[in-house]
């Protein structure tokens, strides 16, 4: 048995960087469809559904995409310069979702629908890149 359970693992170590990969893609991805999704800016959405000024609004979807687009580009750049730009992405993707729990989801703290929504996957994909940086 011992012997088995070593072969299953031995088996998923040759995949164990596609894991953060596949981590980094979809919650890059993620932040890609919610940021395109604004566009054309100024986002008359966030505009009237949450009294934002145009310039905001479009700052919103702006981070959005960066964050995005940066998580992308810095798995692929294996430096200490990858390493920062992951971090940064991770850093917009904190700050973005923290504003989204406060402003927009304030009545879901600590209950299930937190727990039950994407945005926490979303939040602690942002916090994981952050602390974690392009390390696997």
């Amino acid at each position: 048995m011992k012997n088995f359970i070593n072969k299953i693992n031995d088996f998923f170590l040759n995949f164990e960087a596609l894991a953060s990969l596949f981590f980094r893609f979809g919650i890059a991805i993620a932040f890609l469809i919610h940021g395109l999704n604004k566009f054309p800016l100024p986002p008359q959405g966030l505009i009237e559904y949450f009294d934002l000024s145009p310039t905001l609004a479009s700052f919103v979807a702006i981070s959005e995409v960066s964050a995005g687009v940066l998580l992308i580009v810095g798995g692929f750049i294996k430096n200490p310069y990858g390493n920062f730009i992951t971090r940064s992405a991770g850093f917009i993707i904190f700050i973005i979702m923290v504003n989204i729990f406060a402003i927009a989801h304030s009545d879901w703290f600590i209950n299930t629908k937190l727990f039950t929504s994407e945005q926490i996957f979303l939040f602690i994909g942002g916090l994981y890149f952050l602390i974690k940086g392009n390390r696997s």
